[in-house]
């Protein structure tokens, strides 16, 4: 492992995420709002902190093994998360405390979408935007985009792509080159956010407001410029496109990729995960309405509305709200909260476990009841036509198992600072699956949890969105020997 060329490539990647600070900034002095010099700072000790990484070691030029991957993905967004906290700390009357602020910064980043923040409609509107676009880049990645457009990073860069793109099928490129699969990722999640914008803009949103939810609504992060969220707009328009292209960002962008270079849409039918994704909203959204509706809560054409919404975008980990979740019985809140543990596909913006995943655990587990019957049988496991080798499947009930022991870990941690088990668990799920809400306490803003829980749920944030073990295998002793 190379320490020198890991940390050349780490001030690369301060000095290119210094330029997202960029639009912002101006943003605030064309609009006049008294943040511009929150973000001058900012990008100044962004830089300057990227200068004394890359100085030093601009002659390090090593390929990047697996190994390096990992530390520079754990560092570099470990590193963003606190650098992005910045212009929240540096603005006027608003500024919030390191906690909050790192909090509100690894949110964004990890498209998590858990705020901290009250009265955001009140906010400089430089602010607000950042919030979005925060999410916008942790959606795909800077990573990804990193290899993407630094030519630096030479033939290592399929070391970084794989601690990166999340799922367990993780050598899966779209194009035969890395750089290229990296740009075509990129361009495909563009045109999705500019359609989504255009979208949002037909609907009856300003451009303002479409383009910041655009933002979170590809990259499934959930932020909002509003406190009402989704429900501010009272939409049925607004409320069906956030639905439509949370559902398409919820499915894998290779599939996108196929579709568009194919011009054929019959790969999305075909694929056994998008499958199961669509049908197991579908399933969800029924659930919910009819318990919505049997329940009394809203009549039939409201409890449609409301639950099919609800469903998708917990579901997705998407995290837009247009009502009380928690207000609703109370089998419904947990469900739901349940289903984000399943999340995206492989390979999408969205959080969770992957429904690829949940997918191979069930099939092992048929295939297990298979063997009580037939004990001399070789049974394959396969997800549509293809079987999946021994190894997959052995990394997937080893991802299954330390999730959940993490999430007990962090369960035991949050409660230990004195927050009550609703909100522990509540707040540690949606963290850990990147989903944003929760319940209990945290159910309108996770401001008034302590300070201790709210860094174990940066943590969470930070492993749900890795992956656990881009993170965990840096503890091991193995990782650190020559």
């Amino acid at each position: 492992m190379s320490l020198r060329t890991t940390l050349r490539i780490l001030g690369l990647l301060l000095m290119l995420f210094s330029l997202t600070l960029v639009p912002p900034g101006a943003m605030s002095l064309l609009l006049n709002d008294g943040q511009g010099h929150a973000f001058a700072i900012a990008i100044a000790i962004t830089v300057m902190t990227g200068l004394m990484l890359f100085l030093p070691n601009r002659n390090a030029h090593k390929e990047l093994r697996i190994r390096d991957g990992f530390l520079i993905a754990a560092l570099f967004w470990s590193v963003l998360g606190l650098f992005g906290s910045l212009p929240f700390m540096l603005t006027n009357e608003s500024a919030l405390t390191l906690s909050d602020a790192v909090f509100e910064s690894f949110a964004g980043l990890t498209t998590t979408g858990a705020t901290v923040i009250t009265g955001i409609e009140y906010l400089p509107e430089s602010i607000r935007y950042y919030r979005q676009q925060l999410q916008w880049l942790g959606g795909m990645g800077i990573v990804v985009l990193a290899v993407a457009i630094l030519p630096t990073l030479g033939v290592g860069g399929m070391a970084l792509y794989r601690t990166e793109i999340p799922g367990p099928l993780k050598d899966s490129k779209l194009t035969p080159r890395i750089t290229e699969t990296a740009k075509a990722l990129w361009y495909i999640y563009a045109a999705l956010t500019f359609t989504c914008l255009l979208a949002y803009r037909a609907a009856g949103m300003s451009w303002f407001d479409a383009l910041c939810h655009s933002f979170s609504t590809v990259s499934i992060g959930g932020f909002s410029p509003y406190d009402a969220n989704i429900g501010h707009f009272d939409s049925v328009a607004i409320e069906l496109v956030c639905t439509f292209f949370l559902i398409v960002s919820a499915m894998s962008f290779s599939l996108h990729f196929l579709a568009w270079r194919d011009r054929r849409l019959s790969h999305y039918l075909n694929d056994p995960e998008a499958r199961f994704l669509l049908l197991g909203l579908a399933c969800l959204t029924l659930i919910t309405v009819v318990s919505l509706w049997s329940a009394g809560i809203y009549d039939l054409p409201g409890g449609l509305r409301q639950g099919l919404f609800q469903a998708v975008s917990i579901a997705t980990t998407g995290g837009f709200s247009v009502a009380d979740v928690s207000a609703w019985p109370s089998v419904l809140p947990v469900l739901l909260l349940l289903a984000a543990f399943i999340g995206g596909c492989s390979g999408s913006t969205g959080g969770g476990m992957k429904v690829i995943r949940i997918i191979l655990i069930f099939k092992q587990g048929l295939r297990e009841v298979m063997r009580l019957i037939h004990p001399s049988a070789v049974i394959a496991v396969k997800v549509g036509k293809v079987s999946v080798p021994d190894s997959i499947a052995q990394a997937v009930w080893g991802f299954f198992s330390v999730y959940l022991l993490v999430f007990v870990v962090m369960l035991l941690g949050v409660i230990a600072t004195g927050v009550d088990q609703v909100t522990a668990w509540s707040s540690v799920a949606s963290t850990l699956n990147n989903l944003g809400p929760a319940l209990g306490e945290a159910s309108a803003s996770y401001r008034e949890l302590p300070q201790a829980a709210k860094w174990i749920l940066v943590m969470a944030m930070l492993l749900g969105r890795l992956e656990i073990f881009t993170v965990l295998v840096l503890f091991t002793p193995a990782f650190w020997r020559k």
